[in-house]
């Protein structure tokens, strides 16, 4: 077994402060290709009724709201695929952390929808990040959105340290002997001197 540290608060932080950059990056560009999909969808139409659904309030908060689900969906979407297939975002790579579950096995993806979704709880529906403030005191670093899902985060380096996640080590990879046939191998098939028959006073016959 090997045992790797908690991954406390700061170093955390950083790794969510380069993910969200990434996903705010992706929001933008999908939501300025969407934006520029739906003008010229409008201004080829009605310009008259555009106008008017532009000044209308009602449909202005529709579509704050549907902007708002928007980047919540590409969120959950993106910590769910990083953490269920390597339990890694591109913020963790490089700072080094990995997720896994309590027990030290690796995030399924289910898991990692679970947690992606129990980040709306730790940010109380995005009004203050209380849950994540939370692993700063966490005795396993853990924030609400770890507790929710079962999981923690480490250092994947390996510590010499007692307290941390004991994660099994991979099994060796089986060795297969290979043979070339004993053509290679000089004692195979060696047979011991033999002693040749003697003649006349015990000269040897070729």
């Amino acid at each position: 077994m090997t045992i790797y540290k908690f991954a406390g608060f700061w170093r955390r932080l950083v790794a969510f402060m380069i993910d969200s950059t990434i996903v705010t990056i992706i929001f933008v560009i999908l939501l300025v290709i969407a934006a520029l999909a739906f003008f010229f969808g409008a201004i080829s139409a009605d310009n008259d009724a555009w106008i008017a659904d532009l000044t209308n309030l009602t449909g202005f908060s529709s579509a704050l709201l549907l902007i708002m689900v928007f980047y919540l969906s590409i969120n959950i979407a993106y910590f769910t695929y990083f953490h269920g297939t390597t339990g890694r975002t591109p913020g963790k790579m490089l700072l080094g952390l990995q997720v896994y579950s309590v027990d030290g096995t690796e995030v399924s993806f289910g898991i990692a929808f679970l947690r992606a979704v129990g980040y709306l709880v730790s940010s109380l529906l995005l009004t203050f990040p209380l849950g994540f403030i939370w692993a700063a005191f966490d005795k396993k670093k853990q924030a609400w959105h770890d507790k929710i899902a079962g999981t923690v985060v480490i250092i994947k380096e390996q510590q010499n340290i007692s307290i941390g996640l004991s994660v099994p080590d991979p099994a060796p990879a089986a060795v297969v002997a290979q043979t070339d046939g004993g053509q290679n191998d000089p004692d195979k098939d060696a047979l011991p001197p033999t002693k040749q028959p003697a003649g006349k006073n015990n000269q040897k016959t070729p």
